[in-house]
């Protein structure tokens, strides 16, 4: 059995590629898994970004995970989407709707500056859109001390969980609510930064991401 086979709540798994990259659009917080050196596993939550067929994560030279994953050491890498509470007419029934993916593999190190350079500003671009056109380049001192990674997405595995309460019928026959409570999310309006210049407008890339 293949390891992206989902075999619990099956009826909920997706092969929609469009489904994943969609998810992997929208959510920005991964979870590596790993095992180091020592044989103890780590689970290591960083941003994440899709560019193309490959999912972009960066970090300090500093960092022995990231610098283990860029050996090429097997790994995984979990991605949720929380999307409501499912609110049954008993605590049993009552569930959660929510977007999962796992993706396995091994991680690649981009070491070409010019490849380098471009994959950050995918992250940047993937977090706050067109903001790195904003900003001043990277320095080569800054980008020597950033390591950059890339996990193809070729095996993987979705589950999307987006029903009703499946409630027995005695329960609903009953006086209790039943329902879901959606979860929506939004940046609110930008706070500046204490040492912030008088006059300094917010800028285009901010305006998008609050309007």
């Amino acid at each position: 059995m293949s390891r992206t086979t989902i075999t619990r709540l099956a009826n909920k798994a997706s092969q929609d590629r469009a489904e994943l990259d969609q998810l992997l659009d929208t959510v920005h917080i991964g979870h590596f898994a790993i095992v180091g050196a020592d044989g103890h596993p780590v689970a290591l939550p960083t941003a994440t970004v899709r560019d193309g067929d490959r999912v972009l994560v960066h970090g300090s030279t500093g960092s022995k995970w990231l610098r283990r994953l860029a050996t090429g050491s097997p790994t995984s890498l979990a991605v949720t989407s929380f999307d409501g509470l499912v609110v049954a007419r008993s605590a049993f029934e009552s569930s959660m709707r929510y977007r999962s993916a796992v993706l396995f593999g091994q991680c690649t190190a981009i070491t070409d500056p010019d490849e380098k350079a471009r994959a950050l500003d995918v992250i940047t671009d993937g977090l706050i859109p067109g903001r790195s056109a904003e900003v001043r380049a990277s320095t080569a001192k800054e980008l020597a001390a950033v390591l950059v990674l890339a996990l193809p997405i070729d095996e993987w595995s979705l589950k999307v969980s987006e029903g009703w309460p499946d409630d027995p019928d005695d329960d609903v026959a009953g006086p209790d609510w039943a329902g879901v409570l959606p979860v929506v999310q939004h940046y609110g309006d930008p706070v500046p930064a204490p040492d912030l210049r008088a006059g300094i407008e917010v800028p285009d890339s901010v305006r998008t991401l609050v309007s």
